[in-house]
C-alpha cells in the first residue's frame, strides 16, 4: 500500500511538471490553464499528505502539529464552502466540518499543553496552498474542488490517526486519536456519498 501511495505521489508531482510546462506553451484562456495547474496540486498535496501522516504520527510533536494543521484547513475549507456552495448538502457538510474540526481542536490544545508540546496556529504551505485553490475556484468548478480536497484530507487524517494509535505510548494522545478518528471516517463516507451525488448530477 506504502508503495503504490509513494507511486501516485510521484505520479502527480510529474503531471505537475507537465502541467506548469503546459501552461507555458499552451494558447488555452488563462481560467481553464489555472483550472489544470490548481487541480493537478490539489492531486499532489493530497498524495503527498498520505504518505507523510505516517511518518508524520512518529512523535507526540509531529503529530500534534499535523493533526492541528489539518484540523485548521478543515476549519478554513469548511467556512468557506458554507459560504460559497450552491449545494446544500455540500453547504451543510461544510458548517459540519467546522464544528466538528473545531471542537476536536480544542480537545487537543490542553492535551498538548500538559506534555508541553506547542499547537501550531497557522498552516503550513501545503495546507495554504489548498485554501489558495478552493478560494480561486469558479462558482461552476468549486463543489467538485471542494470534495476532491476533502476525500484527500480525510485520508490523510485518517491515515496520521491510524499510525499514532499503533505507535504512540501516549495514553492521552492515543484516546483522543482514538476517539477522533471515528468521525473522521463518517466524514469520509459524507464526501463519498456527495462526490456520488454530483457525478450522478454532472450526467
Amino acid at each position: 500500500m506504502r508503495t503504490k501511495t509513494l507511486a501516485m505521489a510521484a505520479a502527480a508531482v510529474a503531471a505537475l511538471s507537465l502541467a506548469a510546462c503546459g501552461q507555458g506553451e499552451s494558447g488555452g484562456a488563462p481560467d481553464q490553464q489555472n483550472q489544470a495547474a490548481n487541480t493537478v496540486q490539489d492531486t499532489t498535496a493530497g498524495a503527498v499528505g498520505a504518505v507523510a501522516a505516517p511518518v508524520a504520527a512518529a512523535t507526540n510533536e509531529s503529530f500534534v502539529t499535523n493533526a492541528a494543521i489539518g484540523g485548521m484547513y478543515e476549519v478554513e475549507a469548511g467556512k468557506i464552502a458554507a459560504m460559497r456552495s450552491t449545494n446544500p448538502a455540500i453547504k451543510a457538510f461544510g458548517s459540519k466540518m467546522v464544528a466538528d474540526h473545531t471542537a476536536a481542536g480544542e480537545k487537543l490544545k490542553p492535551l498538548a499543553a500538559a506534555l508541553n508540546l506547542t499547537v501550531p496556529t497557522m498552516m503550513d504551505q501545503r495546507h495554504q496552498g489548498l485554501i489558495d485553490n478552493l478560494r480561486g475556484a469558479t462558482d461552476q468548478d468549486f463543489d467538485r474542488v471542494y470534495l476532491q480536497q476533502q476525500e484527500a484530507a480525510h485520508n490523510e487524517t485518517k491515515a496520521l490517526l491510524e499510525a499514532f494509535g499503533m505507535t504512540s505510548n501516549d495514553a492521552t494522545l492515543k484516546t483522543w486519536a482514538s476517539e477522533t478518528l471515528p468521525t473522521v471516517t463518517a466524514h469520509q463516507a459524507m464526501v463519498d456519498q456527495m462526490d456520488e451525488a454530483n457525478a450522478d448530477a454532472a450526467k
